[in-house]
């Protein structure tokens, strides 16, 4: 290689090197920053804490409060990630009947999207009734509320599938399971982590739904109690807690999809569309 070529390549590896540590730092220093200007503003305009607490009037609470915070964060991640589950099986199995099959499109889409359309807090005092308050109406709650943006992604990624390589499968002797388990699922793996990362962050919503309207434990009922008593640094420290569980979900569904479907995005790891060369 001609030192010319040599130092070009090794230009371009260094400045994708400070482009992955800028991006590595860039959430934390605007995660950082948000709350210094959150700080700022409130001590400046003298904000009251049962108005809009300071960060710092937040941590001493989730310092104080640190066993009921873990505790109901436990119960509330529980629920939460039993829900998603099932809303990843049921969700991954009709979206392939949906994608697959013209009819069962036809027959399910407008059902789907009619329940999807119903608000699922007014869903909750039902499953009350039927299940009891507590546990499984917010294991409910997050599967019904997570369960339809899987469908529409997996649905979508095999519906796709060119038509005209679908005729050459077939004309190579693929029957219709072969092209739905060797094009199909392929295709639709980026649709269906695109759902995922959409699916645990709206989980969390209908678990802390559910536990605000009928439940003994979890940050939703932590919050309710927190707040009928004007305890508003309370009830931000569980939404924070809510945030960092939800981030975390949502790196782990990003962390799996890297491993498993770099494929799809691994033009934009090209050092050289990194630089802009």
């Amino acid at each position: 290689m001609r030192p010319s070529a040599a130092r070009s390549a090794e230009a371009l590896a260094e400045a994708a090197r400070r482009r992955r540590r800028l991006e590595n730092a860039l959430p934390w220093l605007v995660i950082a920053g948000m709350f210094l200007v959150w700080e700022a503003a409130v001590r400046l305009f003298g904000i009251e804490p049962f108005i809009l607490p300071a960060p710092s009037v937040i941590a001493e609470s989730m310092v104080r409060w640190w066993q009921p915070l873990l505790s109901n964060a436990w119960a509330t991640l529980l629920t939460t990630v039993i829900g998603f589950l099932l809303a990843v099986v049921f969700g991954l199995l009709l979206g392939v009947a949906i994608g697959s099959s013209v009819l069962v499109y036809r027959g399910l889409y407008p059902l789907l999207i009619a329940f999807n359309s119903v608000p699922k807090v007014a869903v909750v005092p039902i499953l009350v009734i039927w299940f009891g308050a507590g546990f499984w109406p917010a294991v409910l709650t997050a599967f019904l509320i997570s369960f339809f943006p899987i469908v529409v992604n997996v649905a979508t990624g095999i519906a796709t599938v060119e038509p005209e390589l679908r005729d050459v499968l077939r004309a190579l002797g693929a029957s219709q399971r072969d092209i739905i388990a060797k094009v199909g699922l392929p295709r639709s793996m980026p649709y269906f982590f695109a759902s995922l990362k959409v699916a645990i962050t709206v989980a969390f919503v209908g678990s802390i739904i559910s536990e605000t309207v009928a439940a003994n434990e979890g940050i939703g009922h932590l919050m309710l109690v927190a707040s009928s008593r004007f305890d508003v640094p309370l009830v931000f420290a569980g939404l924070i807690v809510t945030g960092v569980m939800g981030v975390a979900m949502y790196w782990v569904a990003v962390t799996i999809e890297e491993r498993t479907t770099g494929w799809a995005t691994r033009g934009q790891n090209d050092p050289r569309l990194a630089t802009g060369g």
